[in-house]
């Protein structure tokens, strides 16, 4: 039976790119490239005829698994659910660990990004909270403790 590899990406579309690659870059990834896709292989994969996209390439620091930031240039995108909460179907969040937790909120926070709940804490071993990123992406920050 075939099998996984490895984990490579997390896709995440957005309408604004460069707002997006602003917020994750803030979070501390790195650019790794970027793109303009069109054409047969595009068209195919999404099963969209005439699609068009513009994508960036983000990495933790040290190597990982990558985060890519894809705008739809053709067709419009299409709105998402910005509010979306824990407990509604689909991707909820991506998640990072921190080294220190309510600094990176307090600095979210100066960018206009906010907690969607509160700072919570795991049997003392992970501090955690959920932020409301660009577009509605729900950012899960967790810090280990100890």
């Amino acid at each position: 039976m075939a099998s996984i590899r490895h984990f490579d990406h997390v896709g995440i579309t957005v309408a604004d790119l460069d707002a997006a690659t602003e917020f994750f870059v803030g979070l501390g990834l790195e650019l790794q490239g970027s793109a303009t896709v069109e054409g047969e292989f595009i068209d195919t994969v999404t099963g969209i005829p005439g699609s068009a996209t513009r994508i960036v390439m983000l990495q933790p620091p040290g190597g990982g698994t990558c985060v890519e930031l894809s705008s739809f240039t053709h067709p419009d995108p299409v709105p998402g659910s910005p509010t979306a909460m824990a407990n509604e179907l689909g991707l909820r969040s991506i998640a990072f660990e921190v080294e220190d937790l309510e600094a990176m909120i307090d600095e979210l926070a100066t960018d206009g990004y906010g907690l969607i709940g509160g700072i919570g804490e795991y049997e003392g071993v992970w501090r955690m909270a959920y932020v409301r990123g660009p577009e509605g992406i729900t950012v899960a920050l967790a810090e280990r403790l100890g």
